[in-house]
């Protein structure tokens, strides 16, 4: 199955491969060591199950990812490439790969990072383009929770949302998006160029993207959502022995859902099964057939380290969950006071 997104003229799977976690350790946002390997063969096996769209950034593991999606991708037949989504804005300085990435838009800088993507995934064009985050000029502290001051030497939105409906102009990029952008600044972009494409973040445990999402559902832009299991937290597999195992450079266990909201997310996981029995799928597929059923929501991005990962998860997009499923979870997440934002859409 596949559906429009947005006005851009690409039918895309509702499963799409996020290639966050195959970017390998060296660097502050990393998952541990991976296996290229192994990455690459996850990637394949996900479009050899169906997905075409594969999401990135150029700042996985400072470009190893978007070279991964390369090698991923070479050698296939023009008929059978998937769609690239990759993203620009966070800069690193590559001698000091273990510091945060900084927060940059500024119009040079995106022309570099988009000449430095395609000849990392090795194709002539983008088909969608994001910006990161807003640019405060400023490093990036995800981990910690926090998204860093504003610097008085950041891009305005309507500079650096300009140089990306340039480089659309040009064919360097089919179309253009926004991700972690808020309603005011979806709003100010729109004034300049469409947004063909907003990619918030939205699972069953942060929904605090709703208002994101509402808006792009009413001016026909596509959503693409990320961490629909919340980094593996809705997979049904995690725990808090796991949690507690986790090598010293994933960054999961500094942050806050692994740590103080650990309990509340694992209970919120735990009440999926159930669901997860009766319809005959895992708990993953479960959690993603939520965000899928949000009204707006045209994709999401699932990633995975091996092929057997996607296995867990491919079956969402055809997991279709009941009113009774729907209120089920929207109890469960009342209960266990896990995450933010709406538990039902309005």
């Amino acid at each position: 199955m596949t559906v429009m997104l947005g006005r851009t003229g690409m039918e895309i799977t509702r499963l799409g491969f996020g290639s966050w976690a195959v970017s390998g350790s060296g660097w502050t946002f990393g998952w541990g060591a991976t296996d290229d390997a192994e990455s690459v063969a996850a990637i394949r096996h996900a479009l050899d199950a169906g997905v075409n769209w594969i999401d990135t950034a150029a700042v996985y593991g400072l470009g190893h990812s978007e070279e991964l999606v390369g090698k991923a991708i070479a050698g296939l037949p023009e008929a059978d490439r998937p769609y690239l989504f990759t993203k620009v804005g966070l800069v690193w300085d590559p001698d000091n790969p273990s510091a945060a990435p900084r927060r940059i838009m500024k119009p040079a800088s995106v022309r570099r990072e988009v000449e430095d993507s395609l000849r990392r995934l090795g194709v002539d064009h983008i088909d969608l383009y994001q910006v990161h985050y807003p640019d405060t000029g400023e490093s990036l502290e995800y981990a910690g929770g926090g998204f860093g001051a504003v610097s008085p030497n950041a891009t305005p939105l309507e500079e650096y949302w300009q140089v990306m409906a340039d480089l659309k102009a040009e064919g360097k990029v089919r179309a253009i998006g926004l991700s972690n952008h808020t309603p005011d600044l979806l709003e100010a972009a729109e004034q300049i160029a469409h947004v063909d494409a907003i990619q918030p973040p939205f699972s069953a445990i942060n929904r605090s993207s709703a208002a994101e999402i509402a808006w792009a559902h009413a001016h026909q832009t596509g959503v693409i959502v990320y961490s629909p299991l919340q980094s593996g937290l809705l997979t049904g597999a995690f725990s808090a022995e796991r949690t507690a195992g986790l090598p010293a450079d994933d960054w999961r266990r500094a942050h806050h859902d692994f740590t103080t909201g650990l309990t509340a997310n694992l209970q919120l996981a735990e009440a999926l099964r159930p669901i997860a029995e009766r319809h005959g799928r895992s708990v993953a597929e479960v959690a993603i057939a939520w965000v899928l059923a949000w009204p707006g929501i045209t994709g999401a991005i699932v990633g995975a380290r091996k092929a057997a990962q996607v296995d867990g998860w491919i079956g969402a997009g055809s997991c279709e969950l009941t009113p009774a499923d729907i209120d089920e979870i929207a109890t469960a997440i009342a209960l266990s006071g896990a995450g933010s934002g709406p538990a039902r859409h309005a």
